[in-house]
């Protein structure tokens, strides 16, 4: 392996595989290479209500992107090749991709299927980063980026930086140069919509955001994320690699219709099987569930979303039917209903006795 693991400093590397669910499906079909290629649902297009999981370089030059609806991918490239989702193949791909890094002598905080942040002492991150990318490569015969900064927050952005296939380092020492004439949604962690408020402030760039005054962000987004994003601009964060096994915080199931459910009866009824659903999961997971949430997704695309907190972590799914109902009780149903969903969230391992006051969050 080139550089010392023993000498140099402290890093945090985040490695990111590239179109991961699209080059798992490349290993499978080489013969689709270079073509633009959409992964999603049952890989019929012509389906209504489907969505892509992802989409090639080749694809996404189209205007084709993750989250859009397959009918809308197949209108802008009509050329394009459609497969269905397999989850297993990509959990299995996955698991791979983590068993390779953890083969170094370095610490692995898995995020998802997809990427991973490793810690190491090195004198040369570069190296290291590299020495990663070709056993992924090796391994799995797939390609990842890697960002490399002092936290968490600059090796996330590196990597974007870095993306497809390279090598990028972000730290303290270069955060002003590289970030701060970028707007505040650059940021990990700030949304279009955080970045829109921000931007009524008067605070429309990084720069803006890292010179504001943390008292008078508090103001206006509250005591923990207003000096949040202010820390946040200051290109601060966790540096710290966790190797605890990644543990689900939820679970969730949700259903499109190919028609619109316009009965109430109707809605409930899918509801209560959503429930269902989600409370096996949590039975088979061994998981108690502490609040239940429901989706409502109105014709044509208004999505609204109501919660509660249980009085004790449970997994008997009556319970579950019993809440879900209960909130689904607080919507307006007069409009058609397109998609309906059903998440929980799970006690922390260990805490599943721990009693929780019954609270309703809008």
């Amino acid at each position: 392996m080139t550089g010392s693991q023993e000498s140099g400093r402290d890093w945090v590397l985040h490695v990111d595989l590239d179109q991961f669910i699209a080059a798992v499906e490349l290993l499978r079909h080489p013969e689709l290479r270079g073509r633009p290629l959409v992964v999603g649902g049952s890989g019929d297009p012509t389906r209504p209500r489907t969505v892509a999981a992802t989409a090639t370089y080749e694809a996404r030059a189209y205007g084709i992107r993750s989250g859009m609806p397959l009918r809308t991918a197949l209108r802008l490239c009509p050329d394009a090749v459609f497969l269905p989702s397999d989850k297993p193949a990509y959990e299995a791909a996955s698991e791979r991709v983590m068993a390779t890094l953890r083969g170094f002598p370095v610490r692995v905080e898995v995020w998802g299927w997809d990427e991973a942040f490793v810690g190491a002492r090195t004198d040369d991150p570069e190296a290291l980063a590299a020495d990663l990318q070709r056993a992924v490569r090796a391994a799995t015969g797939l390609s990842c980026s890697v960002g490399i900064g002092d936290n968490k927050h600059q090796a996330k952005l590196a990597s974007a930086f870095a993306k497809p296939a390279g090598v990028h380092r972000l730290t303290t020492g270069t955060w002003a140069q590289v970030m701060h004439e970028r707007p505040t949604d650059a940021l990990w962690g700030i949304g279009a919509k955080t970045a829109r408020k921000l931007a009524g402030l008067g605070l429309r760039t990084v720069a803006d955001l890292a010179a504001a005054d943390p008292a008078e962000l508090a103001r206006h987004f509250g005591p923990v994320n207003g000096p949040w994003l202010h820390y946040l601009a200051l290109g601060r964060g966790e540096s710290e690699v966790v190797t605890t096994p990644w543990v689900p915080r939820g679970h969730s199931r949700e259903t499109t219709f190919p028609r619109d459910l316009t009965d109430t009866s109707d809605i409930a009824d899918h509801v209560a099987a959503l429930a269902r659903q989600v409370a096996s999961d949590a039975a088979e997971a061994g998981r108690a569930v502490v609040r239940v949430s429901v989706k409502v997704r109105f014709a044509p695309f208004l999505t609204r979303t109501r919660q509660s907190r249980l009085a004790a972590p449970t997994t008997d799914p009556a319970e579950l039917i019993r809440v879900a109902l209960a909130v689904l009780g607080r919507f307006d149903l007069a409009r058609p209903v397109r998609l309906l969903g059903v998440a929980v969230e799970y006690a922390p391992p260990g805490d599943e006795a721990t009693a929780y006051t019954l609270t309703a969050i809008e």
